[in-house]
């Protein structure tokens, strides 16, 4: 692994049992990892919060375990704390049973009732491992926990969110803080779980890094660590051809999307840019930006031939705004046939939604699709959480497939997954997506390869919106972009 997929690696609750499992056969003790587990929760309460009446609500388990631990150390520190045990203590083993006899405090039983006085509750219930829906006594206190809207944090995750999918399992709290363990979970990243979470800290509670290798994580936080060293980055001997030729197949009505995707590619480095387009539409491009060529489509409203075969033409993209026209099929399927390094976005992958297969059968690997989850649906159904359907249309597509949202995920056809978790919900515009599509197509131009490519431009996309802020529209974007990238190359690179 490298090092930034070290640092980036998000565990299933599987993957982070055997993570445990390993740092205890390596010689951890169990006992020290749940009481590191412990104080970093009573010292993450202590940091956010003043001293104040606590309701530690504890599970059966070792997340049960982790809220014994965090209920001492508040209490050494002054805090008035209560206890609150789904189930028996006779009942609780290993670890668990350990720091439970360690608190000398009373127990009672989990309800409602427990919620009763306290201003901050630490829900330690259940943690990622969860796999069925909340029932019983742990389903009416989180209930109540929600009703009453008191301050919560949680341990590993809020109880009731699954630790794989993100989905919600009868019913969670929405937490301020969540406190977890060595690496988060994709339930700390994939909507709806992510609502729930508030802020997510990772605790080093012991776990040494090089469990990893053997777990050997395939899915992964969005961060520069992941594809930095990819990033296509401008040489003194460079010239425009050399930083890439990219092409935008623009369409006749809704022009605005192609010039959108044509600026953000030049924006993040492509050498030269052509926008291809019907004779009536030529003027309007024409007159979009002096830095965009532009270029009549065949007699028959193909694409030029002569484009087709210019080896300088290093990457395409077709979609944006291109209609839902039989000329826009033949313009996909002529580029996938000319072996072009090609994104397909929204109007691109609608136009197949009756005939998925003639698109799935010439897709070549060398393509990027960009489907929201309405074009995704149209072409791949399917069920599960959003990284499974992800992975398993990156699959059977055979090339990287980006499913856009606020917890957007690039699959690509191994397996590998890349959470996004940047993107601010201002991004909610028309014409970002179009922006998106463009910086991918701009970076698959320099010859960034397209899973590193749809994961920095995903990463991007949030990070220049993040930097426009509040009132926030499509064409802020690419002027957003240069401070980030500025900061992204860091000074040693500019002198």
């Amino acid at each position: 692994m490298t090092p930034g997929e070290r640092s980036q690696a998000l565990l299933t609750p599987a993957q982070m049992a055997r993570a445990d499992a390993a740092a205890v056969a390596g010689g951890a003790s169990g006992h020290e990892l749940m009481e590191a587990a412990g104080r970093a929760v009573a010292g993450a309460c202590a940091a956010r919060w003043s001293r104040r009446p606590v309701s530690v609500l504890c599970g059966p388990g070792n997340n049960g375990g982790d809220g014994f631990v965090a209920a001492r150390h508040l209490a050494a520190a002054g805090w008035p704390v209560r206890v609150a045990l789904l189930g028996d203590r006779s009942a609780l083993r290993g670890d668990a049973a350990h720091h439970a006899a360690l608190w000398e405090g009373a127990v009672e039983p989990l309800r409602p009732e427990a919620l009763d006085g306290p201003a901050l509750v630490i829900d330690a219930l259940f943690g990622a491992g969860l796999a069925r829906p909340l029932e019983g006594a742990a389903l009416a206190a989180v209930a109540a926990l929600r009703e009453r809207q008191l301050d919560c944090v949680a341990v590993d995750l809020p109880s009731g969110v699954s630790g794989e999918s993100g989905a919600i399992l009868g019913n969670a709290p929405m937490a301020q803080l969540t406190v977890t363990f060595f690496r988060k979970k994709p339930g700390h990243l994939l909507l709806p779980g992510r609502m729930h979470c508030g802020r997510t800290l990772v605790a080093d509670i012991g776990i040494p890094e090089t469990v990893l290798d053997e777990i050997r994580p395939d899915c992964f936080e969005n961060d520069p660590a992941l594809w930095l060293h990819r990033f296509p980055k401008p040489r003194l001997e460079d010239h425009k051809y050399r930083r890439g030729h990219a092409v935008v197949c623009g369409g006749t009505r809704m022009t605005g999307a192609a010039r959108l995707a044509a600026e953000a590619a030049r924006r993040i480095g492509a050498g030269l840019l052509t926008i291809l387009a019907a004779p009536e539409a030529v003027p309007i491009y024409a007159m979009a930006a002096p830095g965009h060529l532009v270029q009549s489509l065949a007699p028959d409203g193909g694409l030029p031939p002569q484009v087709l075969r210019d080896a300088r033409v290093t990457a395409m993209l077709i979609g944006p705004g291109a209609g839902l026209e039989e000329r826009t099929i033949q313009w996909v399927l002529s580029a996938l046939a000319a072996g072009r390094a090609l994104v397909l976005d929204a109007d691109a992958l609608t136009v197949f939604a009756d005939r998925p297969t003639a698109l799935l059968s010439a897709l070549t690997g060398m393509e990027v699709l960009t489907p929201h989850e309405g074009e995704f649906g149209r072409l791949f159904g399917g069920a599960g959480s959003k990284l499974q359907r992800a992975r398993g249309a990156a699959a059977m597509a055979g090339c990287v497939l980006l499913l856009k949202g606020a917890d957007t995920v690039v699959a690509a056809p191994d397996g590998r997954a890349i959470l996004n978790s940047n993107a601010p919900p201002d991004l909610a515009t028309g014409g970002t997506g179009d922006v998106l599509a463009g910086l991918i197509l701009g970076l698959r131009a320099q010859g960034m390869p397209p899973f590193e490519a749809a994961a920095a431009a995903a990463w991007l996309h949030g990070a220049a919106a993040a930097e426009a802020g509040p009132g926030l529209i499509a064409e802020d974007l690419g002027p957003a972009l240069r401070p980030v990238l500025r900061r992204l190359r860091g000074p040693a690179e500019e002198n």
